[in-house]
């Protein structure tokens, strides 16, 4: 009877160990087999602006990166968007951009046409950095481009995208150096900015 109850447990904890690596690296088999042909950077990505034209992020090459995840209708909105705008604008003309991406899968905050989104980005928050077409950031449908940023820098308890303004970090050769968590304030983490701004 001992030795039952102890098998038990033992197949208990290996079942719950194997579901915890699987969700905590859920690319590990597959990344295997893209070896070969896996992007190296995010310049290898080519994505849709708001309008719907393509966009190699090549174009973005030699410039420090912040792509964000961006809805409109999130207790989290207005104060990432202002503080967003105060970093562009202070770092814009020193090879920094900012690259939103919304998304609706946060409870539907971003239930909005592209031609809707953009307005609202425009005039409601103001912002003139590049916002491109609204896309998935989790599961199968994930962009591409999202993919490869969770397997750079996975996140707490996993690489998925927890919630609305996930922000990663990219520096001048496309490398992705730092993940930000959506209640991390933009002007929080000036600082790297600055530091990837001034490297060579």
């Amino acid at each position: 009877m001992l030795l039952l109850n102890f098998t038990n447990l033992a197949a208990l904890f290996f079942l719950l160990l194997s579901l915890f690596l699987f969700y905590r690296h859920p690319s590990c088999c597959s990344s295997q087999n893209m070896a070969e042909g896996s992007p190296k950077s995010i310049y290898d990505f080519t994505v849709k602006d708001i309008q719907g034209n393509e966009v190699p992020l090549s174009n973005y090459r030699g410039k420090v990166l912040l792509i964000v995840n961006v809805a409109s209708k999130c207790g989290l909105t207005d104060s990432n968007y202002k503080e967003l705008n105060v970093l562009y604008e202070k770092y814009k003309d020193q090879g920094f951009e900012i690259l939103a991406f919304p998304c609706n899968q946060f409870l539907w905050q971003e239930p909005g046409t592209n031609e809707e989104i953009q307005q609202t980005v425009c005039t409601r928050f103001k912002a003139e950095f590049p916002v491109f077409e609204k896309i998935d950031v989790n599961g199968d449908n994930a962009a591409p481009l999202y993919k490869f940023l969770k397997s750079e820098k996975g996140g707490f308890l996993g690489s998925a995208v927890k919630w609305n303004f996930t922000k990663f970090l990219v520096n001048k050769e496309g490398k992705v150096v730092e993940r930000y968590a959506p209640k991390t304030p933009p002007l929080q983490f000036e600082k790297d900015i600055q530091n990837l701004l001034g490297s060579s």
